[in-house]
């Protein structure tokens, strides 16, 4: 079976918090599911157990005819998700364990992401707080995405040597004004309001009001009062945006619009907003440079491709950066999360001792161990 470890059986009129020791509580709140992360110390990232508890659960709301819609959250006043749960993989790989967790972690993830963004019963993530990698994941492929000025949205894994995965070939590359491809080579963040401009979120509704607004999703009567709820409590007036504006998209478009990393880099040498490039040069130059030509390559192709083979072809990806012990992404853990001296020893260290070869070895078929996604 898939998921080795499934939790109790979840009931359609469940009514209290069903609490398993898998990270997340699962409460029936109304006419609504409440689905609530809950590792605040861990800033709520996302782990296997987590992942198991809440894929057969979304299976069994889709068939329950009392649920109008499912509300993700997570617990504390940090994070909404700070990402998966990728020290676990480190440790696999330290320990030369025999443990598949290599292949499973991103296996099911991939499955739940892409789930997610078949299901008829909406979902309405909250992002309230820090939303990065994984819990980007749970939350952009789903129907609606509320943000707060609390928000802060980040694809951060070229810094730590792996590339923009649970769909990022699919939604980054599908952002406007090529600021998808600056997101993701560069790992900037996005706060508040701007996150509902770039198209992560779909609401923008204050902090304040997310209590109320849940209440009042509790109450909706068919599936398809979700929206009106969430357009009632989106205010008339939403404040301006501090990043998400044209002076910015088109500097973006402009030096990001290139055929390749390397005439990005050549664009941004020659610009003429010294201040922005000489920045994003200095970004670019601490990142490793086989997940810049990598990242590159998966939007390229992303672009042209359908959420569900995104999610395959970033499979095979993630796989070959699990093949080699040795690999930027282990690298990256060590420096960034169990060392934590900030300073990658990158292999290669350049971008002209990547090859488009070296690059292709990342896509390649894995045969019969390529994801299979069932359809619904």
């Amino acid at each position: 079976m898939l998921f080795e470890a499934p939790p109790p059986e979840a009931s359609s009129t469940e009514s209290a918090a069903v609490a398993p020791d898998c990270g997340v509580l699962f409460q029936k709140r109304g006419n609504v599911m409440d689905v609530i992360l809950n590792r605040p110390k861990a800033l709520n990232a996302l782990d296997l157990d987590m992942i198991r508890a809440i894929y057969p659960r979304y299976e069994k709301y889709e068939d329950d005819e009392t649920v109008h819609a499912i509300l993700l959250r997570g617990e504390g006043e940090k994070a909404f998700c700070a990402g998966g749960d990728i020290r676990s993989l480190y440790d696999a790989n330290l320990n030369k364990s025999k443990s598949t967790i290599k292949q499973d972690f991103f296996r099911e993830e991939y499955m739940l992401n892409h789930r997610i963004s078949q299901l008829s019963t909406p979902q309405v993530a909250i992002l309230d707080g820090i939303t990065m990698g994984g819990g980007v994941g749970l939350t952009v492929h789903g129907t609606f995405r509320v943000a707060t000025e609390r928000t802060l949205f980040a694809m951060p894994e070229s810094a730590i040597g792996f590339f923009c995965d649970v769909g990022g070939s699919y939604f980054l590359s599908r952002m406007k004004s090529r600021l998808g491809y600056y997101l993701a080579l560069t790992g900037a963040r996005l706060k508040g309001v701007d996150n509902f401009y770039a198209g992560i979120a779909t609401h923008y509704i204050p902090h304040e009001k997310i209590d109320e607004l849940c209440d009042a999703l509790s109450q909706i009567k068919k599936p398809i009062d979700a929206q009106t709820v969430l357009d009632d409590f989106q205010p008339s007036e939403l404040p301006e945006p501090d990043v998400v504006q044209k002076p910015f998209l088109s500097d973006v478009n402009k030096l990001f619009d290139a055929i390749s990393v390397e005439e990005i880099i050549a664009r941004l040498e020659a610009a003429e907003n010294k201040e922005f490039a000489e920045k994003t040069l200095n970004t670019l130059s601490k990142m490793s440079p086989t997940s810049l030509k990598v990242i590159f390559r998966q939007l390229q192709q992303g672009a042209h491709l359908p959420l569900r083979e995104c999610l395959q072809m970033e499979y095979c990806i993630s796989q070959a950066y699990m093949k080699s012990p040795k690999s930027d992404f282990f690298e990256g853990v060590r420096a960034l999360l169990v060392d934590r001296d900030n300073a990658p020893k990158w292999n290669p260290t350049k971008l002209s001792d990547i090859s488009e070869e070296d690059v292709d070895k990342y896509f390649a078929s894995l045969g019969r161990r390529n994801l299979e996604l069932p359809p619904f």
